[in-house]
């Protein structure tokens, strides 16, 4: 090869590398789970939120991570470990565990978003302005009902999480 076909081959890669790079698929979403309790309890319902990600088609480990914060009881390391989700930039962060998983993550965030499940009056302890508007970055289930209150607080189907990406 001659030096001058060297430095034209060498000259184009050169300037088609960012295009490469641009071309690359963007990174793969990630959810933080968030609970209070430890792993055992929470088993079963982290099967049951991974079948609903496959129903929606998001697989973990293919199109989809999540990172796991558990707080095995100790509520105080709650806000560390949503700090550190929010520091990864998940997505959305995903809260069990009762309203103190809930409540932490709407205190560590106002940008990504928060879904809970809660048993208590999301609207009463401040994580929602209201039921039917939950308005700003939370949303969720609360497993309370009354004779009044027919739908819960908007139910996030993550989806969401490909609108985010």
């Amino acid at each position: 090869m001659k030096r001058r076909d060297f430095i034209t081959l060498l000259g184009g890669a050169a300037a088609g590398w960012p295009l490469a790079a641009r071309a690359q698929k963007p990174a793969m979403p990630v959810i933080g789970a968030l609970n209070s309790g430890s792993a055992a309890p929470f088993a079963a319902l982290l099967a049951a939120f991974r079948r609903g990600l496959g129903e929606a088609g998001y697989v973990e480990g293919q199109n989809l991570a999540i990172e796991y914060r558990l707080a095995e009881g100790q509520y105080d390391r709650l806000p560390g470990l949503v700090a550190d989700l929010v520091h990864r930039r998940v997505a959305v962060i995903a809260t069990g565990g009762g309203t103190v998983s809930a409540l932490a993550a709407k205190n560590a965030t106002t940008t990504i978003p928060v879904v809970f499940v809660c048993d208590d009056d999301p609207v009463k302890i401040g994580l929602v302005s209201s039921i039917n508007r939950p308005g700003g970055n939370v949303t969720g289930i609360s497993q309370i009902s009354s004779p009044h209150q027919h739908q819960p607080t908007q139910i996030v189907e993550l989806r969401a999480i490909g609108r985010l990406c």
